[in-house]
Formats: C-alpha cells, sequence, structure tokens
C-alpha cells in the first residue's frame, strides 16, 4: 500500500503542530546515508516528491543566516555514532512520543482521537518509506530486545544533535531513496 501526499501531511502536520519540530524527506544520494542526513539537517536539498514537512526553528530570529539551526554543524561521524538502529514498532512509538516534550508516550493524551487512531498517523508517515527501510534514533530507551524502544520506562537518555535546546530527540528513516527526518527540540 502507498500513501498518497494528502495524507502524509495531514498526519505530520495533525502528529507535531504542537511541537516545535523539524520533519523533512530529502533524497537519498549516499551509500552512507549519514551524509543525507547531513544535507537535511543544513536544508540544502528539497523534499523529492515536494511534500510538505514541518520546519519550526527555520521561523527562529536566532537561526536567522544559519542554515543548520538548530542542529550543531557535525562531521559525519559524529552524527552516526550518536544513532542506533530500532525496529519499526520502536520508529511507530517513537514518532508518537516525538508529538510534545520529554518523549513519551503520554504526549497522546493531548489529542481528541483515540490511540489507535494516532497510531495509524504514525503508520501513514512511515508507509511513505516502504517495507524495507530502516529506522535510527538519537534516544535512548533499550527494550528488552536489542533493536527496541521501551517507553515505559522513565529511564531516558539521548544524544544530542544541537547545542542550543536541553532536549533534542527524532527518528531518521531510510529507504533506497529517501531519508525522513522526524526531530522535536524543548527546552525546560
Amino acid at each position: 500500500m502507498s500513501v498518497d501526499q494528502s495524507s502524509w501531511e495531514a498526519a505530520v502536520r495533525h502528529l507535531f503542530e504542537d511541537a516545535y519540530p523539524y520533519d523533512a524527506t530529502g533524497p537519498r544520494r549516499h551509500e552512507d546515508w549519514v551524509l543525507d542526513v547531513l544535507a537535511l539537517m543544513a536544508r540544502a536539498v528539497p523534499d523529492p516528491r515536494g511534500w510538505s514537512g514541518l520546519d519550526d526553528p527555520a521561523q527562529a530570529p536566532e537561526g536567522e543566516g544559519v542554515p543548520t539551526y538548530p542542529f550543531a554543524v557535525r562531521p559525519p561521524e559524529y552524527i552516526g555514532q550518536r544513532l542506533r538502529e530500532i525496529d519499526r514498532a520502536s520508529a511507530e512509538n517513537l514518532l508518537l512520543a516525538l508529538t510534545d516534550d520529554c518523549c513519551t508516550l503520554s504526549n497522546l493524551k493531548r489529542f481528541t482521537e483515540s490511540e489507535e487512531e494516532l497510531r495509524a498517523m504514525a503508520r501513514t508517515i512511515l508507509e511513505r518509506y516502504g517495507d524495507q527501510a530502516t529506522y535510527h534514533t538519537n534516544v535512548n530507551r533499550p527494550g528488552p530486545v536489542p533493536g527496541t524502544l521501551d517507553f515505559t520506562t522513565s529511564h531516558w537518555g539521548y544524544s544530542p544533535l544541537s547545542d542550543v535546546y536541553s532536549e533534542d530527540c527524532g527518528l531518521i528513516v531510510v529507504s533506497d531513496t529517501e531519508v525522513g527526518m522526524f526531530w522535536n527540540f524543548s527546552d525546560y
């Protein structure tokens, strides 16, 4: 099943409109997809399908003239070391946890939709990248099985990619042709 532009954009907009998101997709041009992530962080590539994401940090006055804001400029090795691969179910949960601060599924309480309706939106977002996509995050909430995240624990951490915000958590989705980035920033 493939997702259409209006369904994908509506899911992204609805889930992340109350967060402080950077949600964008770019082309995958390199075997080492971290190079494609760097291009996304620098806002140097357009969405290959022309679909709209969300980019609240681009509107921040402190980011004027800094294309990577609020991401820190780092070499690919730095970025790669901070990301770990997770499974699709964890990626779906992570998308839902990124809807507000603190990277937790308790964020879902603020929505009027049921959890299943919100999960359907997360699946719509992931569907764009196909069944062979891989999922990567800077969030550390290790589950009982390697490559999973556990959102029932109160102990968690992350490896920041920003020098600006006290919290930055995200998901990177890598397919053969596209790299999607779903990030949320917050301060306490």
